[in-house]
């Protein structure tokens, strides 16, 4: 077992296809904080199955696989679901999850409904497209890894630049454009990181999953911190972890599909934190109320014992 491991470990794919992984669950982990902690968490859902439709008109419009364009499809799909929420709720047409639900399996049905009919044609290019529903991690090229840290690296930039203006948006939006601040600009910047996350990761993990890694790590890790900044690293840790283990357990494994095993040790994650955290863990919190219930239990026999000494 441990000869298996260590040859995984030395092996060139093997690497390139965790730190890609890797760098996808650190990203999902970051951007996905903001949506958890503004209680727009199926946003990333909606995003990820909106972007369906988009590689399939990407698809036809060219008539061969070529990823830039796929993405870009992906990207004006995703950003023109997006735009469709933020105006359905805001103009107070149906609330904002009606307007997730309805986006989320219109936008997902047409999809369907386009690759079907591409996949029904006589162009061979087509051979694979499918992967993009349930991901293919496991065909991860050096290319691929280097475009996810190149635009995670402009990601976390711009992150880091907005970091009070995000912060501000993310509690208290009203407040923020009282400062002058534009709302409508710091919800596209969070809109379209998500988005770009989003594209990063439907090759890999696919559109069906891919809102499982932007919303799982977050929600492991607020159990754990209070604050933003805690936050948002443990999520992008969880996030990196859950990548690299998911893809190690993948290779040990025999014909085990990685995107779903990166999901089951999120969950993990998810699960661990939801039960153990010290402040807001289950099982922590009925620890802690037990003892109390015994602190106070000692109390009154304590106070019984000295009025029956006193009487």
């Amino acid at each position: 077992m441990m000869d298996q491991l260590i040859s995984l470990l030395t092996d060139y794919t093997f690497q390139v296809v965790a730190l890609g992984t890797g760098f996808l669950g650190l990203l999902s982990g970051v951007i996905g904080t903001y949506a958890t902690i503004r209680g727009e968490s199926l946003l990333g859902d909606a995003l990820s199955h909106a972007a369906l439709p988009g590689i399939a008109i990407g698809f036809l419009l060219i008539g061969r696989k070529e990823w830039v364009v796929l993405m870009l499809g992906a990207a004006a799909s995703g950003l023109a679901a997006t735009a469709l929420i933020q105006w359905m709720s805001r103009k107070r047409v149906v609330k904002f999850d009606s307007a997730l639900s309805l986006i989320l399996s219109s936008f997902f049905g047409l999809g369907l409904v386009l690759l079907t009919h591409i996949q029904g044609s006589a162009n061979a290019n087509q051979a694979g497209l499918d992967t993009f529903i349930y991901g293919q991690a496991s065909a991860m090229l050096i290319q691929d890894v280097q475009t996810i840290a190149g635009i995670g690296a402009v990601l976390l930039l711009v992150v880091g630049l907005f970091w009070k203006e995000f912060k501000a948006y993310t509690f208290d939006p009203v407040f923020t454009q009282t400062l002058g601040f534009s709302g409508t600009l710091l919800e596209f910047l969070l809109s379209g990181m998500m988005v770009v996350v989003i594209i990063l990761g439907l090759e890999s993990v696919g559109v069906i999953l891919m809102s499982a890694l932007v919303v799982g790590p977050s929600v492991a890790a607020r159990q754990w911190s209070d604050r933003l900044s805690g936050v948002m690293g443990l999520s992008g840790l969880f996030g990196f972890l859950s990548g690299v283990i998911g893809t190690t357990l993948s290779s040990i494994g025999h014909q085990i599909p990685t995107g779903p095993t990166i999901v089951v040790v999120l969950s993990i994650f998810v699960m661990a934190s939801l039960l153990f955290a010290p402040k807001r863990g289950l099982l922590m919190k009925q620890l802690e109320q037990k003892k109390r219930k015994q602190k106070y239990a000692q109390q009154l026999q304590t106070r019984k014992e000295a009025n029956e000494y006193v009487g």
